[in-house]
């Protein structure tokens, strides 16, 4: 039995006693070629099977149409929003969208940048991984024009476009959300290190809002978290309600935390909020169903994906070299539920 392949121009060309030049002229309608010849050449194609192979005429033109996504992780509820955002932008101009994981893994990141890189993407947005200190292995991308976009996760310190949230004061307006409704001993559940600006801005934001109301800064009253899990959270939680002297209130950088603080305290006999208010971060679907339902910061993941493939696809399409690349901040708010409100 003769084995499957695919049909190529070639192929055609033969059957019809026609030269490849003709032939793929008239698959693009070529005014060069006669109507009679591309009906004729359109006809056979399609009666053989032939599918055009838009990769590799993409890598001829050193162009694939492709965006490439490299992320932490598909698994959370914003960046499952974010990957939305961005596929729908860019499939509304033709674009298609390749997704990868770096598992907030570092040595995975450097790889999958380079396979991007290989894959010659049109352009890349990214999220760092956890364990990223050094972004070097972005720097290929800048260096061959190919548009690169940070978004959420984002270093300090890399001339490129980046979409964030202005998490110093997000973290500001959650910490003050919890002094106002009476709470004094106000522990903040942190994550990832100081590299990245996303937790440290946030906790600056914590910082400063007990600074400005007059409370001292407890230093055993900030836990940092290897990774943004529920696991990590009841760890975090149980560091603190052993304290002699407990948090009345909880600052939780991610939902998954503020949720695992919420269920351990529970376990524990601590009332939720009378004696522990707690506020979470991103508005994942999980602070609603919680009982009693999350308060937490708004984190407009679509939008930020949709400005990013924006900002993509107007590179793509510009020759120009900016020298100073853009920082777009998107709007939060507080959303006051159960589990804070007090007054």
């Amino acid at each position: 039995m003769e084995e499957n392949k695919d049909i190529t121009i070639y192929d055609i060309a033969e059957k019809l006693n026609l030269a490849t030049s003709t032939i793929s002229r008239a698959l693009k309608d070529h005014p060069s070629i006669s109507d009679k010849t591309i009906k004729k050449v359109k006809k056979t194609a399609e009666e053989m099977g032939y599918v055009p192979n838009t990769l590799a005429a993409g890598l001829r033109g050193n162009k694939t149409n492709t965006i490439g996504v490299l992320i932490p992780t598909v698994t959370q509820p914003f960046l499952s929003s974010l990957i939305s955002g961005i596929e729908i932008t860019a499939q509304k101009s033709g674009y298609n969208v390749i997704i990868m994981q770096s598992h907030d893994s570092y040595e995975e990141e450097v790889s999958l940048a380079k396979s991007l890189y290989s894959s010659r993407v049109s352009g890349v947005i990214s999220s760092l991984a956890m364990e990223t200190r050094d972004t070097s292995h972005f720097q290929q991308f800048v260096s061959n024009n190919i548009p690169l976009v940070f978004v959420d996760r984002v270093p300090k310190d890399f001339n490129t476009f980046r979409v964030i949230i202005d998490n110093y004061a997000a973290g500001y307006k959650a910490t003050k959300h919890l002094i106002e409704q009476g709470c004094t001993r106000i522990a903040h559940l942190t994550a990832g290190s100081e590299f990245g600006n996303l937790y440290s801005e946030r906790k600056r934001g914590y910082l400063d809002a007990l600074k400005d109301h007059n409370l001292s800064l407890i230093e055993e009253l900030i836990v940092n978290l290897k990774t943004v899990t529920y696991e990590e959270g009841a760890k975090a939680s149980n560091k603190l309600f052993d304290l002699e002297l407990r948090p009345d209130g909880i600052f939780a950088s991610g939902d998954i935390i503020a949720v695992s603080a919420i269920q351990t305290a529970k376990k524990r006999g601590i009332k939720i909020p009378e004696e522990l208010a707690i506020i979470g971060f991103n508005n994942d679907p999980i602070s609603q169903i919680i009982d009693p339902n999350l308060s937490t910061i708004t984190h407009p993941a679509a939008k930020m994906g949709k400005a990013s493939a924006e900002i993509i696809l107007k590179n793509i399409k510009s020759n120009k070299k900016d020298e100073v690349k853009e920082i777009t901040f998107l709007n939060t708010e507080v959303l006051v539920r159960e589990s804070s409100k007090r007054i």
